[in-house]
């Protein structure tokens, strides 16, 4: 079932979609891989998580997300160095939820609403859950006829503005260098959280 995934998805990628139709189909492709039996084996955690990692890529521009988080700072940096953050800020952001999204496998996705102005569009949903229900709101931006998704507002929280917000604390106090190997520091600890990541520093 993965494989097939993973060979079909390209081939959606590629094709026209509306916002929301883009984030139903990652959202889809993710829950296969969750409730694949066989990946649920523990031997198999690292490989589930590859699965998952190659769906959101698709659809993730994730240069754009470290690209705000990082602020003004990113101004300043040559191309290897920018190089660099994306990829430290990619696996911050993969320690951070790897441990969170199994949470999610049995609750039900709602479409609420899609705003688009031009290039730029907000895809509004909400998982039903047993016990709560949780408000994602999916920002996303155009290029080239494929939507990609540069922040996620999880309950009125912008994981974007979140990081922004802990990075420009550390650089009033610290260098950019500093920074960067506080987070090359943070990307040898893998940790799930236990608490909503709102409530956990990520230094």
């Amino acid at each position: 079932m993965v494989m097939s995934l993973v060979a079909i998805a390209p081939v959606w990628a590629s094709m026209p979609q509306t916002p929301t139709e883009s984030v139903r189909n990652t959202i889809e492709d993710v829950i296969h891989i969750l409730t694949n039996e066989q990946l649920k084996q523990p031997e198999r955690l690292i490989e589930r998580r590859q699965e998952i990692e190659r769906v959101v890529r698709a659809r993730v521009s994730y240069e754009d997300m470290a690209k705000q988080a990082l602020g003004v700072q990113w101004l300043g940096l040559a191309e290897p160095e920018r190089q660099e953050f994306v990829d430290l800020f990619v696996q911050l952001l993969r320690d951070s939820f790897a441990g969170k999204i199994d949470a999610y496998v049995d609750e039900h996705v709602h479409y609420l609403s899609e705003q688009q102005h031009e290039q730029i569009a907000e895809v509004r949903t909400k998982l039903s859950g047993r016990k709560t229900d949780t408000l994602l709101d999916f920002r996303m931006t155009d290029r080239d006829g494929m939507w990609f998704v540069y922040d996620v507002v999880i309950d009125g929280v912008s994981i974007v503005r979140n990081y922004r917000a802990q990075f420009a604390s550390i650089l009033r106090d610290a260098s950019y260098p500093e920074l960067v190997e506080r987070m090359r520091a943070q990307t040898f600890v893998v940790k799930g959280f236990e608490a909503h990541f709102v409530d956990t520093p990520v230094f």
